[in-house]
């Protein structure tokens, strides 16, 4: 039997800390779309870019020293350098949902 027809999740599978660290990364980079102003799509790349250069360090660091990695330290940082750099923009707004995204 497979862990999906135990009902186990692959979240379920990894380690918490392996967990914590995807998490971050995600949060850093699901950010909502831009309304189709030209400024707004302009600050949506701006930060999108910032935040996925800072996932990259974070990994790459991860990478190089192997010795002692402690991840949930990694996911903190990213998390950190995500609040220091927040949406400004304003989300695009559907008409026929009227939700963000």
């Amino acid at each position: 039997m497979t862990p999906a027809e135990c009902g186990v999740s692959g979240r379920d599978m990894l380690p918490a800390d392996v967990v914590d660290l995807l998490s971050a990364i995600v949060e850093a980079l699901d950010i909502p779309l831009p309304s189709v102003e030209d400024t707004d799509e302009r600050k949506h790349y701006q930060l999108l870019d910032r935040r996925t250069m800072d996932v990259r360090i974070a990994l790459q660091s991860l990478l190089r020293h192997r010795s002692h990695p402690d991840l949930h330290d990694d996911a903190a940082y990213i998390r950190r350098w995500t609040a220091e750099y927040p949406v400004t923009y304003m989300p695009f707004r559907s008409d026929r949902t009227e939700e963000e995204g």
